[in-house]
């Protein structure tokens, strides 16, 4: 079993059932397909709480983010599992799948484009994508 520890925004989507994917970096060893996951939020602190009940985990596909300043959206590309580059509405779907909410001016992939300049900054990143279904 492994465990995930979210930002508290993340939460409310999580148990919407709206969010059922995230993003990691590389790990010893990433969650297998079958197994369950414990997503908590404030993991390490007093204030530790499980989200949702374990889900099982789906997929884990490796994913490469391409963060651009120059790029209006921040997010200049997503390659998920190694094909091809999604396209921009993938990305958009994606993003929404993450968590990220649009509002106003600002599209799901501006949101995150923001959320991983702030917390990742620019550059290459590759990590994980791991999905899950809710009991």
């Amino acid at each position: 079993m492994v465990a995930l520890s979210f930002k508290a925004q993340f939460a409310p989507p999580i148990v919407a059932g709206i969010k059922r994917q995230t993003v990691r970096a590389g790990r010893k060893r990433p969650p297998r397909a079958g197994e369950r996951l414990q997503l908590y939020v404030g993991m390490r602190t007093k204030h530790c709480r499980k989200i949702i009940p374990d889900p099982i985990c789906t997929e884990v596909s490796l994913i490469v983010i391409e963060v651009d300043a120059g790029h209006p959206d921040l997010i200049a590309s997503i390659n998920v599992g190694g094909d091809y580059p999604l396209n921009d509405r993938a990305i958009e779907r994606f993003a929404i799948a993450d968590g990220f909410t649009g509002h106003g001016e600002i599209s799901a992939r501006r949101a995150m484009g923001n959320f991983w300049m702030r917390h990742h900054g620019p550059g290459q990143f590759i990590g994980h994508v791991i999905r899950w279904e809710p009991n």
